[in-house]
């Protein structure tokens, strides 16, 4: 194992995390906040102590998938662990575990919150939460490849640790300028859905921190309501940018440059808006009530779709209270999720395609044993081991799963609460329903519930196999022979 190129990743996203820190403390300049400093202080100290580490370059650059697995792990697991100091030594958010639990939520862009009183924190805290979906959206590793030259030749092992979906490619051959096309695309739609907030006259403070949260697909308001108390207009614009950032950003890509027939047949795309609108007009109908306006009622059914599909987690109206058919419903979107390559959590609906095609050809297996049918997306074959990962993902994720529920269940909460517990986290959503619904939060949970909690929102956000090689005894048995030698 490459420990050297470990610790020199590490290094670099220590150095880069304290880094942003000083936008947090520009923020609580502005608005004249004695919790400021306390972001200036530490990113100081990170930036200072990150930096100087990257000055012993390793000898030998090459790693490879176990390095890129364990480096991706133990990076969002120290980036968790300090983005919350802020929270707990202000004194906003007093108790480390729920100020842990926070900032793996707003790192994952989760959204599930232990906060009861939202408006109370300050404004550079505010904006540091939801800041940490911004980062957390795209990756913080997909953003040090971005920036930062890393010979080797072995970065894609970075990018497939850290990115979504059952299968990473790059856009242009050179995976740095890969990195930068991404978050090129990425700023400029947050920069656009200001813009669009801004228009509508949201307060500019909230236009940023909705905007942040939304291409992040997190969820953190800055308001108790989350979206509920802002004009039709703005919702709507939230709703459309939601969805946006659940498409694949290959799609965006291939638009830029004016590749409009492979953008517009991409079939994970059109699956994708075709569950959304299918739920939209589902629930508009489930939900429907002559009291309010038709525009009202459809409003709502769409807000919460996209928020759900997306793994956003903002929402407009208690989803509680809905028909039982119009929650079951909700319940379906948290496990399929978005599209692979977007800042959506979930499932992904490329695995969703995969696992459906490949039922259909066992079933035709039965029927014509001698057949050999490939299954294919887009027009070309998906390879054997693509189809293998997505089986293998499903067994993990459900053990994962079922562990999850079995730890929750010690503590005597209704299971419907448990249940949407467990996949609001591991999908990277947020609300669910009954305790954990949209008007309630996780504070009741006990500090051992809300580590399996965020066990599972990290592993949720990295495809839950990078989480799971870190703690796997085989990785660290060659190192731990040397070690005793």
């Amino acid at each position: 194992m490459n420990k050297s190129m470990i610790r020199y990743i590490l290094s670099w996203i220590l150095a880069l995390e304290g880094i942003f820190m000083f936008l947090p403390w520009v923020v609580g300049l502005v608005y004249r906040e004695d919790s400021a400093r306390i972001f200036l202080i530490i990113g100081i100290c990170c930036s200072c102590a990150g930096l100087a580490a990257t000055r012993k370059k390793p000898k030998r650059t090459v790693f490879y998938m176990r390095e890129g697995c364990i480096a991706t792990a133990l990076s969002w697991i120290m980036i968790s662990l300090i983005g919350c100091l802020p929270f707990v030594i202000s004194g906003e958010i007093p108790s480390f575990p729920d100020a842990l639990f926070e900032t793996v939520s707003g790192f994952t862009t989760t959204g599930a919150t232990i906060l009861t009183d939202v408006e109370a924190l300050s404004h550079c805290m505010l904006f540091w939460r939801s800041f940490t979906h911004w980062l957390g959206g795209m990756g913080v590793l997909v953003f040090l490849l971005a920036v930062i030259r890393m010979s080797g030749g072995s970065n894609m092992n970075l990018m497939r640790a850290e990115s979504t979906g059952p299968s990473v490619a790059k856009l242009v051959p050179k995976l740095m300028h890969s990195a930068r096309i991404v978050y090129m695309i990425y700023i400029g739609m947050t920069v656009l859905m200001i813009v669009f907030l801004a228009a509508g006259r949201m307060p500019f403070f909230d236009a940023v921190t909705t905007a942040l949260g939304t291409a992040g697909t997190g969820g953190f308001g800055v308001k108790s309501d989350s979206i509920a108390g802002y004009s039709s207009y703005l919702q709507w614009v939230i709703t459309v940018f939601m969805l946006l950032f659940g498409v694949n950003f290959n799609a965006y890509y291939l638009m830029l440059f004016k590749k409009w027939r492979q953008a517009f047949h991409m079939e994970e795309v059109r699956y994708y808006f075709l569950i959304v609108l299918t739920a939209i007009i589902l629930i508009t109908v489930n939900i429907y009530n002559t009291a309010v306006s038709f525009e009202q009622n459809l409003r709502e059914a769409a807000f919460q779709v996209s928020s759900i599909i997306t793994t956003t987690g903002f929402s407009t109206v208690d989803f509680n209270l809905w028909p039982e058919s119009s929650r079951f419903i909700l319940v379906l979107l948290m496990f399929c999720g978005a599209c692979a390559g977007s800042t959506g959590g979930g499932m992904k609906v490329s695995r969703m395609i995969i696992l459906m095609k490949t039922m259909g050809k066992e079933f035709g297996s039965y029927l014509f044993p001698k057949s050999v049918k490939k299954i294919k997306i887009n027009g070309k074959t998906v390879e054997d081991e693509v189809v293998r990962g997505v089986n293998v993902y499903l067994i993990t994720y459900i053990v994962i799963f079922v562990a999850s529920m079995f730890c929750l269940s010690l503590e005597n909460v209704d299971l419907i609460t448990n249940f949407t517990s467990v996949a609001a986290t591991i999908n990277n959503i947020g609300p669910g329903l009954d305790l954990v619904g949209p008007m309630g939060n996780y504070s009741f949970y006990s500090n051992f519930s809300k580590f399996v909690l965020m066990f599972d929102m990290i592993a949720g956000r990295l495809e839950l196999f990078p989480l799971l090689i870190l703690i796997y005894p085989p990785t660290w048995k060659g190192i731990l022979k040397k070690t005793k030698e």
